[in-house]
């Protein structure tokens, strides 16, 4: 019993520590880091250093003010950082991407007592905040390699007005609008295998997420086409792969992982088909992460034999 350690997630297991999770997670966001920066040029850069320096700062100047344990250590915060970047398109300011950066650190992270103790994804849920106070966040922007063979518009978009879209292998290399870190498919996936190799993250999650979308975009109209198209577009696979699987706002258990992961997935797929707004994966995370202690409770396993208490 002395070794028994009572802690908010991420809990440390087979004996990896959060620093050393979350570093995991940085190095899975290099090659989609990269492909952005090379896809959209060096103002995707100024994205990601901004949002992750206002980010780590902001998690500094929080905990001196309040005079609490520094924690920038951990390396949480250049994550949430990282995620908010590539979750933003070019378009965007860079003191939007400042403030949106303090949002999610001070705001979501902070003010519920730090790691572990957050309701809600701090990047999925300042991106949203993004979304809402910011009208450029919307949207994609033209890429600097490949410009004559797309538009600013996103896949997504282009598929709301029965445009002509970007060939597969250019959705694959990430060459058309978006966000500057979901285009890229390839990169993604790299960061995927990592992750699953490296054991922090579970493979099915991230695959139940996306093969819902696609299972109920090819129903929706039997059109094999369409359904990759829906699945490669948009933030699915960057959503899928570092936000639904985060630890602190996703379920424990594991039948509780895949349920959180279908739910995201149907409300992705019914705000692309039935609502204005093309993309739903930000607010289908955001409103799972709020549903995460009722899918817990329902989820968890009953000890065998154990008796029920009477009310």
């Amino acid at each position: 019993m002395s070794k028994l350690t009572v802690s908010a997630a991420p809990h440390i297991h087979d004996g990896a520590s959060s620093k050393n999770i979350m570093l995991d997670v940085v190095i899975a966001l290099l090659p989609v880091s990269v492909a952005a920066v090379v896809i959209f040029g060096m103002k995707a850069l100024a994205i990601i250093l901004t949002c992750i320096i206002s980010s780590v700062l902001s998690e500094y100047l929080f905990n001196s003010i309040t005079k609490q344990k520094q924690t920038i250590g951990d390396f949480s915060a250049v994550v949430t950082g990282l995620l908010l970047a590539l979750n933003l398109s070019t378009n965007v300011a860079l003191w939007q991407c400042v403030v949106g950066s303090v949002f999610a650190i001070v705001v979501v992270k902070c003010f519920f007592g730090g790691l572990g103790k957050n309701f809600a994804n701090p990047a999925i849920t300042a991106r949203v905040f993004m979304l809402l106070a910011f009208s450029s966040v919307a949207g994609g922007a033209n890429p600097v390699i490949g410009a004559e063979l797309t538009s600013s518009a996103t896949p997504l978009e282009l598929i709301k007005n029965g445009q002509e879209l970007p060939s597969m292998m250019n959705m694959l290399l990430g060459v058309h609008g978006g966000a500057i870190g979901e285009t890229c498919i390839i990169a993604l996936v790299v960061g995927y295998i990592y992750l699953v190799v490296r054991k922090v993250i579970k493979w099915y999650v991230p695959f139940s997420f996306i093969a819902t979308v696609f299972v109920l975009s090819f129903v929706s109209k039997f059109d094999l086409s369409y359904a990759l198209y829906e699945i490669l577009s948009g933030g699915l696979f960057i959503g899928a792969i570092f936000m639904a699987t985060d630890y602190v706002t996703t379920p424990i258990t594991n039948k509780g992982k895949v349920v959180f992961a279908i739910g995201c997935g149907l409300i992705t797929f019914a705000v692309r088909v039935f609502f204005s707004y093309p993309e739903g994966v930000s607010f289908s995370i955001l409103c799972m992460n709020l549903l995460t202690p009722y899918i817990e409770e329902l989820t968890h396993k009953h000890p065998l034999g154990g008796v029920e208490n009477v009310k």
